[in-house]
């Protein structure tokens, strides 16, 4: 190669490298998560979004804002419709899970312990939203996401 090809190629690179955290951190700011079930007490279909700290998991929509410590969560789930081990929990529901699927959505759902209570968070999320999100949790909690696409 020349090095006009070789400079061309460089700057190419680097302005990819440059936007696309950009790019990433822009669809995060805009991604939207529906509060679907669980056991808080969050409005259904509250739109919102997720904020990963360094310590907690944080749910913020227009009403109510939610903080999970990642030490306190004790299962993580991505699935195309609530498992029906977790729909079947006797847990405090103030608004049970269905068996619904979402076509080009997820369930994201977080189970964690509050004191000595198990609490439930489930929020319905677009796949591609979804899966910025997936190795940056699994590394903060130290717990993989049960994952199936079916």
């Amino acid at each position: 190669m020349d090095q006009f090809k070789i400079a061309k190629w460089a700057v190419f690179l680097a302005s990819v490298l440059l936007l696309t955290p950009q790019a990433w951190a822009r669809s995060r700011d805009q991604a939207l998560f529906k509060y679907v079930a669980g056991t808080e007490s969050i409005p259904k279909d509250c739109m919102g979004k997720l904020e990963l700290t360094e310590t907690h998991l944080v749910y913020l929509c227009a009403e109510k804002s939610l903080s999970v410590p990642y030490s306190d969560i004790t299962q993580l789930e991505f699935q195309p419709r609530v498992s029906t081990r977790i729909r079947k929990m006797k847990l405090a529901w103030t608004i049970k899970p269905t068996s619904a699927r979402g076509k080009h959505e997820g369930f994201f759902t977080v189970l964690f312990r509050a004191g000595r209570q198990m609490r439930a968070i489930i929020l319905k999320v677009r796949d591609e939203t979804m899966r910025p999100y997936m190795a940056e949790i699994d590394l903060k909690t130290g717990r993989p996401i049960e994952s199936r696409q079916d």
